[in-house]
């Protein structure tokens, strides 16, 4: 999957950012995605929202860094932890918006119309904001 994302923005029009970003996650989580939605259905929340809040956390707290230090040593530049301003506006908005949802202890359906709606809203800006080679 990962050796096919050369091919994709090269002949699909679609941007590197576009792939990592929004296509990447839905497709590498589908496990995750799936066990969340069976409990959910299953009016487990607490444990759907659990599998959901842990695994980006486990992303963001391990393998970025991790990830970071490996290209570091490789000699990667590329790999490293200056985001511009787009990127930390998405993941300032992603983490305040998940914070007042599950800060309650609850959870409905419109909470959840609230997280698929601010994910296609990131989806659409990431579609037309520029890349940075451009």
């Amino acid at each position: 999957m990962v050796d096919s994302i050369d091919a994709v923005t090269k002949n699909g029009g679609l941007s590197e950012e576009v792939v990592g970003l929004i296509l990447l996650p839905i497709v590498g989580n589908a496990a995750e995605h799936a066990t969340a939605v069976t409990v959910a259905i299953k009016d487990k929340m607490d444990l759907a929202i659990g599998v959901a809040v842990g695994s980006s956390m486990q992303v963001a707290l391990f393998i970025l860094p991790l990830l970071v230090i490996i290209g570091w040593g490789m000699g990667l530049d590329d790999m490293s932890l200056s985001f511009d301003l787009f990127q930390v506006a998405v993941l300032f908005v992603s983490v305040l918006l998940v914070n007042y949802l599950i800060g309650d202890g609850k959870s409905h359906w419109l909470e959840g119309m609230l997280l698929i709606c601010l994910y296609f809203i990131i989806a659409v800006c990431t579609w037309w904001y520029p890349s940075p080679n451009e």
